[in-house]
C-alpha cells in the first residue's frame, strides 16, 4: 500500500502487541495519520537530500567515436630502396671484377643520402576518425570502482542478476550526519 500505510499499520501493530484492546483511530485526520504522513515525509525528505555512494561497479564502456590525429612514421632504408636495393647488389658484384664497384657504391651512396630523410617521421599514417556508426570501431573496455576486475569476463551486467552482484550503492552515515 506504500510507506505511509506500513507505518500506520506498524503503530496498530504496536499497540496490539503491548496489550492496547481498545481499536486506535487511523482514519484522515487522526493522530496517527497525520503522524504517519508527517513521518512518511520525513523519511522522503532525508532519503533525497541523502548522498548516496557507489562503493562497487564494474561496467562495460562503449566508445563511442575514436579519433587520432596523423602520425609521424619512420621508414626502414630497405624499404626506401626497395627493388632497387636487390638490383644494387646484383650491379656491384657484377660490377666489382670489372673494376666499376666504386660506380655502384657511389650510386648506392647517393641513393640513400637522397632517401636518409625520409628514414626518421618521413611518412605519414592517415589520422584515424572512427565512429560506432561506421562500422569501424570496436572496442574491449570497462569501468570499475572497488577491486578491479582482471578483465570483462570476469562481471556480467546483462541482466538484473549481474547487475546486483556487481553493482553498490551505499550511504555512508558521515556523509549524512548533518541530515540526521
Amino acid at each position: 500500500m506504500g510507506l505511509k500505510q506500513d507505518l500506520i499499520d506498524a503503530k496498530v501493530k504496536a499497540a496490539e502487541d503491548t496489550g492496547v484492546t481498545k481499536p486506535l483511530d487511523t482514519s484522515n485526520g487522526s493522530f496517527i495519520e497525520r503522524e504517519a504522513e508527517y513521518t512518511k515525509e520525513a523519511i522522503t525528505k532525508f532519503l533525497t537530500e541523502a548522498e548516496f555512494r557507489i562503493t562497487r561497479l564494474n561496467a562495460p564502456v562503449i566508445v563511442e567515436k575514436f579519433k587520432i590525429p596523423e602520425q609521424l612514421v619512420n621508414v626502414e632504408m630497405d624499404t626506401l630502396l626497395g627493388e632497387y636495393g636487390p638490383l644494387l647488389k646484383t650491379l656491384k658484384k657484377i660490377a666489382t671484377p670489372i673494376g666499376l664497384g666504386e660506380v655502384i657504391d657511389s650510386l648506392e651512396s647517393e641513393i640513400k643520402k637522397a632517401v636518409t630523410p625520409l628514414l626518421e617521421g618521413g611518412s605519414k599514417l592517415p589520422g584515424l576518425d572512427l565512429g560506432k556508426d561506421d562500422g569501424g570501431l570496436e572496442s574491449t573496455g570497462f569501468v570499475y570502482i572497488g577491486e578491479p576486475p582482471d578483465s570483462d569476463d570476469d562481471f556480467d551486467i546483462e541482466d538484473e542478476n549481474g547487475q546486483r552482484e556487481f553493482t553498490t550503492v551505499k550511504l555512508i552515515r558521515d556523509d549524512i550526519e548533518e541530515l540526521l
